[in-house]
């Protein structure tokens, strides 16, 4: 529970604000003053009299519920343009029970007060529930600590930021109702798909269960993830996104979101798409292993362009310490961007392709869905190959325009590039992309397959 500054010309460590419970995330505003999420509140710190350590630590927000379950951490913050602040609270879990003190109405309409002193609560309560305002949300608190609560359909939003547009991302964990971890582009009053948050949600029918609801309801109300993490191979517990703010000095990759990754040594890069007024997109290992170890849980860039990463873990996988990344000033060959047009993909790469580039051979489809339903995760369902159908390589020598005999919503289409290079002879460095389809481009986003019937 301690908060501490560092001199990088030095190597000194010091030591500026302690006795917090379980922070989970920081944000500087000015020498003299950090804002931190703790499991409790949102709290601002300040040194007065600007010898390093904090003199006064303010309460900006606390008017949220908790039960003390174990499963009830508290994430962000996140900051927008006009100074608000963006948390987002984990749902309990009923690997354990609630204390008889809790912090706010208690609300559940499965179980009574007394009915979570049973030995057999845990099927009532539901594998994940939200006893107390308001779990499973993202709330929106502005500078002088009033809140708005802002979406409801969480489960474990460790992650969350605002890219260059002002934009807010969240990411989620794999687990009840999430098929696979995801990235959301949030907005003020959707729903995002873990149902156990609408006890606190104002339309949700009073003493209505949401464990009795079929998922087809939820699922006719719920906005869709922008970016699918597939489990097991691309992101098993993604953490905070983070827009490449440098303009350049962190690579070629600049405004594109950024994410970390708890299980492996890994941060994701996520290259956005809109489409018929929504986003979606596609993810792309960007860093893996080279020194990296696990746990990448924040992240901030340097005022010289370089990624600082702070790791961490609690009883599941992780690691520790801070790292920093630099950029060694070389383009890689990757994949730029990957744009859905119709019948297909336009895939743009950092470097021009080289000319024996025959996409039939080196550009591999499959696609695949994860089911919205009420068990933990899903696994991969309907994988098939998709054949190209055809090509067109533009004028700039570093797109190809790849059409596919195969293009609906609700699959994630899977490219593994065998053998592709650039004019120069170098190799693409990340030969797997996934791209979320949820709509084409005339806003058909028809996807029945994805419901558990």
């Amino acid at each position: 529970g301690e908060v501490y500054t560092y001199q990088p010309k030095t190597g000194d460590w010091k030591l500026f604000a302690d006795g917090l419970q379980e922070p989970l995330g920081i944000r500087v505003i000015s020498d003299r003053e950090v804002v931190v999420m703790q499991r409790p509140e949102l709290t601002r710190i300040i040194d007065e009299n600007g010898d390093g350590v904090a003199d006064r630590y303010q309460t900006i927000h606390d008017g949220f519920g908790m039960t003390g379950n174990y499963h009830e951490f508290a994430f962000g913050p996140a900051r927008d343009a006009k100074g608000n602040f963006y948390v987002g609270l984990n749902l309990a879990s009923n690997g354990a029970s609630i204390r008889p003190e809790l912090r706010g109405e208690f609300r559940h309409y499965g179980l009574d007060r007394e009915g979570f002193k049973s030995k057999s609560y845990k099927g009532p309560a539901g594998r994940m529930y939200a006893a107390t305002p308001y779990r499973g949300w993202v709330l929106k608190i502005s500078p002088d600590g009033n809140m708005t609560p802002f979406a409801p359909g969480f489960r474990s939003p460790n992650g969350l930021g605002v890219d260059l547009q002002d934009r807010l991302f969240v990411t989620d964990n794999q687990g009840d109702w999430l098929g696979t971890s995801k990235l959301f582009h949030v907005q003020q009053g959707r729903f995002y798909g873990h149902p156990a948050s609408l006890t606190w949600y104002g339309d949700w029918k009073k003493g209505r269960n949401p464990l009795k609801v079929a998922a087809g309801e939820f699922d006719s109300m719920r906005t869709r993830a922008a970016v699918l993490f597939p489990q097991g191979f691309m992101a098993n517990s993604p953490t905070q996104p983070l827009p490449d703010s440098t303009k350049g000095r962190f690579g070629p990759f600049a405004g594109q979101l950024l994410v970390g990754e708890m299980n492996r040594s890994r941060i994701v890069r996520v290259m956005l798409d809109g489409v018929a007024g929504e986003l979606q997109g596609a993810c792309v290992p960007f860093y893996d292993d080279a020194g990296l170890t696990r746990g990448s849980h924040r992240f901030v860039f340097g005022s010289d362009g370089s990624l600082w990463v702070g790791q961490t873990h609690l009883s599941w996988v992780g690691g520790e310490g801070v790292q920093r990344i630099r950029w060694n000033g070389k383009t890689p060959m990757d994949v730029q961007s990957m744009k859905l047009i119709p019948g297909g993909f336009q895939i743009t790469f950092t470097k021009r392709l080289a000319k024996s580039t025959h996409v039939p051979d080196q550009f591999k489809f499959k696609r695949y869905y994860y089911e919205y339903r009420q068990g933990y995760g899903s696994p991969q369902n309907g994988t098939e190959a998709i054949n190209v159908a055809g090509s067109k390589r533009l004028g700039d020598e570093k797109t190809m325009m790849v059409y596919l005999d195969k293009m609906n919503p609700g699959y994630i289409y899977q490219l593994d590039l065998k053998g592709v290079e650039a004019e120069d002879g170098s190799a693409v460095v990340n030969q797997l992309i996934c791209y979320t389809l949820n709509r084409l481009t005339n806003g058909d986003d028809k996807a029945p397959h994805l419901v558990r019937k």
